[in-house]
């Protein structure tokens, strides 16, 4: 299994970058640097104030894909940065502090893409550099830890939002929980639905016909699955969505029991049983019904999604 993965992030001072990505779940070391510019000899930070060598002020992420992902580090990314403005971030101008998001490998390179072009849509005048990276330094080591050293040191992303943001990380944590654990703090309908495949009774969930908005996670790891605004009436007699809340929060595998040939659904962090998917549902506003057990969901409305930690979906809401 991928135990380590990276991605390069420039929104400005990498100080405050820096600290705001270390303070994240999932991200194992985070390095301040400068990438993608020109010249010969390595990036110092002398030469890349001149703004005359095309060099970012760029931090080095490296995280546990098991726990986080690249979704959650660039949801984190644009909550601080001003998207729209170019060779400036905060109080500070100049060509090393244009925003930028860069990748080292294809896989990554995809994601971004992906992740990117969603937010390049709802942002007017979108300016973020989205490129691959051809080189890196590691910035001079007084820059690193920069605001570990000095406390009350320069910071143009607020001390509160950092602090906030990091909650948010830890309170959706999304490494898979061992069943045994699950055992203890689970109801013994929840954890037959979600670790041994179960079903529970039609009509049995208060979750199946509730129309509250809000926000629908995983009951094991908390990780967001559906959102109210895709959900439907079905007299099915479970909770029924149109669609995931993003299409890699769930995954889809043939399930032949009971001699039937169905696609069943689970968690991906959290690997958990959910239930199944079914094409052609006429009670659904696009023919798709994913039919999901209540006991494998908890709710989030939407005016306690800031105080649970989910104030980042708040927007899908508006």
């Amino acid at each position: 299994m991928e135990t380590k993965r990276t991605i390069y992030l420039a929104g400005g001072c990498f100080w405050g970058m820096e600290k705001l990505m270390r303070s994240l779940y999932g991200v194992i070391d985070v390095t301040s640097g400068y990438a993608n510019g020109t010249g010969e000899a390595d990036a110092s930070y002398p030469i890349v104030c001149t703004g005359t060598t095309g060099f970012r002020e760029t931090v080095r992420v490296t995280y546990d894909p098991v726990k986080t992902n690249i979704d959650n580090l660039l949801s984190a990314f644009f909550t601080v940065i001003d998207p729209t403005a170019v060779n400036r971030q905060g109080n500070d101008q100049g060509t090393q502090y244009q925003s930028g998001i860069y990748w080292a490998d294809d896989a990554t390179k995809e994601e971004v893409l992906n992740i990117s072009e969603k937010y390049r849509k709802q942002i007017p005048g979108f300016a973020v550099e989205i490129k691959p990276l051809s080189n890196f330094f590691s910035a001079e080591e007084y820059h690193q830890h920069y605001l570990d050293k000095h406390p009350d040191g320069y910071c143009h992303i607020p001390r509160n939002l950092i602090a906030r943001l990091s909650e948010e990380s830890r309170n959706q944590a999304t490494s898979a929980r061992d069943p045994e654990s699950l055992k203890e703090t689970l109801s013994p309908m929840v954890y037959h639905v979600t670790q041994e495949e179960g079903t529970e009774p039609p009509f049995s969930s208060p979750l199946w016909d509730a129309t509250e908005p809000g926000l629908y996670v995983d009951v094991t790891t908390g990780v967001p699955l559906f959102t109210s605004r895709d959900k439907y009436h079905s007299s099915c007699g479970w909770p029924s969505f149109t669609k995931p809340v993003q299409q890699d929060a769930v995954v889809e595998k043939e399930d032949d029991r009971f001699g039937m040939i169905r696609t069943e659904v689970r968690s991906a962090r959290g690997n958990a049983h959910l239930g199944h998917v079914f094409q052609d549902d006429p009670e659904s506003p696009t023919g798709v019904r994913y039919c999901i057990n209540g006991a494998a969901l908890r709710f989030i409305p939407v005016d306690k999604l800031e105080e649970k930690g989910y104030g980042r979906y708040r927007s899908l809401f508006s």
